[in-house]
């Protein structure tokens, strides 16, 4: 018996002297070849809606996750050429979900009047709930298990921050630990304080613009509480912000010379979003007219102290699958939790020994054009409701694709605990 005890500690130290590594897809030159010969059925988004996304005031806010789900969904379902029953499945994403409402998109779909038999299920993955959500849906319809399926995501952090127990030094930790990771980031790719705050401005400006023009119609739609009191824009732009303003906050983790303050980072905010995806059979069936074509999707985790520059080997990795370069990619929706963050990613692929070391490249990724980079602004403007913020980005690069005539978009999440994922679209 000491025998074999010895015998089985000695292969698990091993183990942990050789971990199992991965397959990278960023350094696997016949992956593409591979993956195109076992595609499956095609998967387009056909329409898609979210509510306004409101501000937090320090109190909970008048909807509850759930709420906003339902918010969202009813004015979308009704003006769809079919019936709500006729969806195969709700897969809903959800960072926070509340106590007496662990899966809130079966109480959604009932609300919704989807019918008592229809399946739904919650994904609870950080920020990249809302995209989880897609991805499971895509690939759903992809292996031919459903055909027209409601995904999307919503959270209500204004609740779950106020009925959360007193969190531990260790989560307290951990949320300063994404700040710090976000320095480090910064101070090791050269980002400054003011190009910092630049880039949250311009975010700004942007959503202000996008709100002012015709680009959100059709994706925003108006939120009504049980006060009657309607909620029809986003609360937390700024439609008259200015770099003074931004350069004389504090830096929240580092000072006196941290980059990231509260002027540059994404503010929390309650919302929700849902996409309607869709088979080929269903399109033809129901006569619906697609925003885009969903065309692949990548996952995957790095260490958490590098959880700012995942989506820089997520992106990689979706893009060598296909055989495609950052050249090929017209729109960037990357969402915005930091503006050192997202500018730490552009500096990661223009970096020439970052790239060979860590994304198995001969040369540097490329340089994305900041015009093609979440052309409406972000959530630094918008505000970031977890789950219906990775949503968002994919259904506004949808509509972007359309409106500006392009014909491919890749969005991507960064998500706080070292993973990261993006989805690539294209137009129909």
């Amino acid at each position: 018996m000491k025998e074999e005890t010895a015998a089985v500690e000695a292969g698990q130290a091993a183990e942990k002297r050789v971990p199992r590594k991965r397959a990278n897809p960023s350094q696997d030159a016949g992956q593409a070849e591979r993956y195109a010969a076992r595609q499956g059925r095609t998967v387009y988004l056909v329409d898609g809606a979210r509510t306004p996304f409101l501000r937090l005031y320090g109190k909970p806010g008048p909807f509850t996750p759930s709420d906003l789900a339902v918010q969202c969904g009813r004015p979308l379902l009704l003006r769809q050429g079919f019936s709500p029953e006729d969806f195969d499945e709700v897969v809903m994403g959800c960072a926070n979900t509340m106590p007496d409402d662990s899966n809130p998109a079966r109480n959604v779909a009932l609300r919704l009047g989807m019918g008592e038999t229809m399946s739904a299920f919650t994904v609870k993955a950080n920020g990249g709930s809302g995209m989880r959500a897609i991805d499971l849906a895509f690939r759903a319809i992809e292996a031919g298990r459903a055909d027209l399926v409601l995904a999307g995501g919503a959270d209500a952090p204004s609740h779950c921050l106020l009925r959360e127990p007193a969190p531990s030094s260790a989560e307290i930790a951990e949320a300063h630990a994404m700040g710090h990771r976000v320095e480090d980031a910064a101070y090791f790719f050269g980002i400054s304080r003011e190009a910092a705050d630049a880039f949250a401005l311009e975010s700004h400006r942007r959503c202000a613009k996008a709100a002012k023009s015709n680009a959100l119609e059709g994706e925003l739609v108006p939120a009504v509480d049980r006060s009657g009191n309607l909620y029809e824009a986003d609360e937390t732009v700024q439609y008259d912000g200015s770099v003074e303003a931004l350069a004389a906050l504090p830096p929240d983790f580092e000072n006196p010379y941290g980059r990231v303050t509260r002027g540059n980072a994404a503010p929390l905010a309650d919302g929700a979003c849902w996409l309607i995806l869709a088979s080929a059979q269903a399109v033809k069936a129901h006569k619906l007219s697609p925003l885009a074509r969903i065309v692949d999707s990548e996952w995957l985790a790095l260490q958490p102290a590098n959880a700012t520059i995942a989506p820089t080997v997520c992106v990689n990795a979706l893009l060598r699958k296909r055989d495609l370069s950052g050249s090929d990619v017209d729109l960037w929706e990357m969402n915005e939790m930091f503006s050192a963050q997202i500018l730490a990613c552009l500096a990661a692929w223009e970096d020439k020994d970052f790239c060979r070391e860590t994304l198995g490249l001969k040369t540097a990724f490329g340089r994305i054009d900041r015009k093609k980079l979440n052309v409406d602004g972000g959530a630094i403007g918008l505000g970031h409701p977890f789950a219906a913020s990775s949503s968002r980005v994919v259904l506004h690069l949808a509509n972007a694709i359309r409106q500006r005539g392009v014909k491919r978009g890749l969005a991507a999440e960064a998500i706080s605990d070292g993973q990261a994922g993006a989805i690539l679209l294209e137009a129909v």
